[in-house]
């Protein structure tokens, strides 16, 4: 009879738990950035990609992989998140669709930014192409946000290192002329409303940072000697303009501690929790399009 009752009173639960709670995540989709190729790069399009372990490799069909928030989460808040790899590959898995899927879980959709690798072997493409790729991205998400189901004013970047550096020239730097003779998408806003720049590189382009320019979250180890002192220099250089940016530098583990997924560290493995307290700080968790308040008597 226990058994009975205790079996009951799960199938209970199970009914009357939140029908989307049960729902699993849709299905990621990888959307190119323009129908037929990079423009003044075509024929390279067709060129396949290489993945192996964690890094994929060459990119010549530029695209991000929309991953939707989990239903019933949903904040209307988006991030395009640019892996790292030196230029040379993308980090694929743990600076790309591993960072989307935790954002899912937290209401946010993301975007997984595929774009072109200057430093690659006999690559043809100047960093300007990777800026054009970002831009077009940040653009085909407020181009698609209400199909999608998105806040336009909420349209964030994430960066890991050689991609923190993609994501600071995104925000920072003013846009690269549209490649080819442009179009509808390429005439929206390529100004991400926030960054979360995570042990970003030292390539940057022409800034000019203002108290408006869009508030950022950074993080990095101390006792990374590629990244660190960049990562200061750029918080310095928001506090001196009065804009908004926040810093978590730890003491220890180097580059690429990532979402803290491997670190015997305590500090890197929770830091991730700062990007949820973060964003919650400044609104962009919020639910949108925010919910009808009954009307006053």
């Amino acid at each position: 009879m226990a058994r009975l009752l205790a079996a009951l009173a799960w199938a209970l639960t199970l009914v009357a738990f939140p029908a989307f709670a049960q729902q699993p995540p849709a299905e990621p989709q990888r959307i190119p950035l323009w129908a037929n190729g990079a423009p003044g790069f075509e024929s390279r399009a067709s060129i396949p990609e290489e993945a192996r372990d964690y890094w994929l490799k060459p990119v010549n069909n530029p695209s991000i992989t929309y991953y939707p928030a989990r239903p019933g989460r949903e904040t209307g808040a988006s991030v395009l998140i640019m892996p790292g790899g030196a230029h040379e590959f993308l980090v694929i898995t743990t600076e790309g669709d591993d960072v989307a899927r935790w954002f899912n879980e937290r209401g946010v959709s993301a975007f997984v930014l595929r774009y072109r690798l200057f430093r690659g072997k006999d690559s043809p493409y100047k960093f300007e192409n990777a800026r054009e790729d970002a831009e077009r991205a940040v653009r085909t998400i407020r181009a698609h946000a209400s199909e999608w189901k998105l806040d336009p004013n909420r349209v964030g970047v994430v960066g890991f290192s050689a991609g923190g550096e993609l994501a600071r020239v995104t925000l920072l730097s003013p846009p690269v002329p549209a490649p080819g003779r442009g179009d509808a998408i390429d005439k929206l806003s390529a100004r991400p409303d926030f960054g979360i720049l995570v042990f970003p590189g030292p390539l940057h382009g022409e800034e000019k940072i203002t108290p408006d320019s869009p508030p950022l979250l950074l993080s990095a180890a101390s006792d990374d000697q590629c990244c660190s002192q960049p990562t200061i220099d750029l918080l310095t250089a928001y506090r001196a303009a009065g804009a908004s940016a926040e810093l978590h530098l730890y003491a220890a583990g180097g580059h690429a501690y990532n979402m803290g997924e491997t670190t015997p560290l305590v500090s890197l493995r929770r830091w991730p929790e700062q990007i949820t307290n973060w964003m919650t700080d400044r609104g962009l968790l919020t639910r949108w399009p925010p919910e009808p308040q009954p009307a006053r008597r």
